[in-house]
């Protein structure tokens, strides 16, 4: 079985992408159907986060403290980031006050991210394909073992999230799996 190698920096970068097409299907779906068009932006982020914290975030550290300013400032961002989503996740997804929480947090969402590719981005792009593309697979590795919801309570640490992630994760797939079987 072969599996393309894939840039760090191109899988975030389509990730972002997906993020912002997730966003708009979301706010075009009518209010009885935003619980299902939700989950997988709630799935996506919750992932992507804690992988660029345990990943990216640590590697990118290690350029200098200019490099190190840039993470703390996504890290924070991050942190409050899960904060509002387990709050919207506690929302109903019908409300109107849904709809006007998730508005703010697109917006932060999306600030973020553009932060992440004007900063964050051009910083890895400095390392030679190789690097980059095994810093992918350890990236994609960390996706496939982290939460699939937001945490209010989660680690902002790369050491953190390794610690509790796995435990949470577990929680999250079976709440997950349990979800799925009940609407069939």
């Amino acid at each position: 079985m072969t599996t393309e190698s894939r840039s760090i920096v191109e899988m975030i970068t389509e990730q972002h992408a997906t993020i912002r097409q997730l966003f708009a299907d979301l706010e075009a779906a009518a209010p009885d159907e935003r619980g299902e068009a939700f989950e997988p932006l709630v799935r996506l982020l919750a992932v992507h986060e804690t992988a660029e914290e345990e990943i990216v975030y640590p590697i990118v550290n290690q350029l200098g403290d200019d490099a190190k300013a840039i993470v703390d400032a996504r890290k924070h961002e991050e942190d409050a980031a899960k904060k509002a989503l387990a709050d919207l996740e506690d929302m109903d997804t019908a409300s109107a006050e849904f709809a006007a929480a998730l508005a703010l947090f697109r917006g932060d969402v999306q600030a973020h991210a553009s932060s992440e590719e004007a900063e964050i981005l051009p910083l890895l792009a400095t390392m030679d394909a190789e690097r980059l593309e095994i810093i992918g697979k350890w990236f994609a590795a960390a996706e496939a073992m982290a939460p699939t919801h937001a945490h209010r309570m989660a680690p902002e640490s790369a050491i953190g999230n390794l610690i509790v992630g796995p435990f949470v994760s577990m929680v999250d797939r079976v709440r997950d799996a349990i979800r799925d079987a009940g609407r069939r």
